[in-house]
């Protein structure tokens, strides 16, 4: 196989989480003129965002739950879904296999792994999760999106290559583009989204957070929020006795828009959720969400929490009260959401799909060309020993 024109197998579990940087990965690897196939379930080949060119596999994937009696089900179903997925290899002859989490990753990368076949994953939490554990110890390379990952084994670090996560194009294209002018008479424009679990506090609480802001700043509000549908009347009766004007919505098309007018996010901490507020320089309020596995969103937090382009709040303290006080702080003066916006730019990671892809294609590649492209010092070819992908330290796991 030629080194510019390469197969590649992507396999991820069916939510947007693990989806929408499979997707970015996909496309940019298409781009440089490479084959790319999808291993994933149902959900994830009906999701929306896939791209016309990635045919995606459809494997068999056993989940393993806290209770024993759905183990041997769950092992069975695995069994059969790398069985499934070595005879997909053995017709497209990939030079790698990259997982990025989610069950159905799980068969893809441990065929890989028996066949000898070169094979990486990517994290876009900063808690690794239960299937890229499951198989750290079998990849050649581990793509992480923070520089510390809990729950990353020590004698795995010398794999860890920082590449962020891929945000969608039309989020990245904001990234250059100013903080909107805030000013002592200006509006202050909050966006507003919950996700589709446990957003209901957030439609129970801002409301009334909003409320509850000194005159001279909760005047000079513009609301948009995103709710759920059986919330979205009960919502928009609270803004309505706050006297407070709101535009409310199940799902906006047009998110990246409004992430590109609004002065405040308020949300969850989801990794794709923190990877677009860092690439286009946004504040935030972000409340993670505590029955998320391991709670890995509190751990995405922490990162643009620490630098001062966010605040985090745990849901159990997360009240009218205490929401009020941390947008007072945030958005006093125009100067301080500014400064913010700032910190949480400087988080940002706007070239993750290109360092991603470069990681990835440095398997299975010409030993000669890969030794020019990564570096004249570089004493093997790449498909032997992985470097970091622009200037990603190995120590940059914990």
């Amino acid at each position: 196989m030629s080194g510019a024109n390469r197969h590649y197998v992507l396999a991820a579990g069916g939510t947007g989480g693990h989806l929408i940087p499979a997707f970015a990965l996909a496309t940019e690897l298409d781009r440089r003129g490479h084959h790319v196939a999808l291993i994933t379930d149902e959900r994830g080949a009906n999701i929306p965002g896939k791209p016309d060119f990635l045919t995606a596999h459809i494997l068999p994937a056993g989940r393993f739950g806290k209770n024993p009696l759905h183990w041997f089900k769950g092992a069975k179903a695995l069994w059969e879904g790398r069985k499934m997925a070595l005879r997909l290899f053995e017709s497209f002859e990939p030079s790698a296999v990259i997982g990025f989490g989610g069950y159905p990753a799980a068969p893809a990368v441990l065929a890989a792994t028996s066949a000898e076949i070169p094979s990486l994953v990517h994290e876009q939490n900063a808690v690794l999760g239960r299937v890229n554990r499951l198989v750290a110890g079998r990849v050649d390379a581990i793509a992480t999106a923070y520089p510390e990952i809990k729950r990353l084994k020590p004698k795995h670090a010398d794999k860890v290559h920082l590449v962020g996560n891929p945000v969608r194009a039309e989020v990245l294209q904001l990234r250059e583009e100013p903080f909107p002018p805030f000013t002592e008479e200006g509006l202050l424009r909050v966006l507003v989204t919950g996700g589709s679990q446990g957003a209901s506090i957030l439609s129970e609480v801002v409301p009334d957070g909003l409320a509850m802001l000194q005159p001279a700043l909760r005047s000079r509000l513009q609301v948009t929020q995103q709710c759920r549908p059986e919330d979205l009347d009960a919502v928009r009766e609270r803004y309505r006795s706050h006297d407070i004007p709101a535009e409310l919505g199940t799902y906006f098309e047009d998110m990246a828009s409004r992430l590109a007018d609004a002065h405040l996010f308020i949300g969850r901490a989801g990794a794709s959720t923190i990877a677009e507020l860092t690439a286009v320089g946004r504040p935030a309020i972000l409340i993670p969400l505590p029955i998320a596995t391991d709670d890995h969103q509190t751990a995405n937090a922490r990162e643009v929490a620490k630098s001062g382009g966010a605040r985090s709040i745990k849901q159990v303290n997360f009240t009218a009260k205490e929401l009020a006080k941390q947008i007072q702080a945030m958005a006093q003066r125009p100067d301080t959401l500014a400064t913010a916006a700032h910190a949480a730019w400087n988080c940002g990671r706007p070239d993750a799909v290109k360092d991603l892809a470069d990681l990835v294609e440095s398997f299975g590649g010409d030993e000669l060309m890969d030794v020019i492209r990564v570096g004249a010092d570089a004493k093997q070819g790449a498909a032997q020993s992985v470097r970091p992908a622009h200037g990603a330290a190995k120590d940059d796991a914990s």
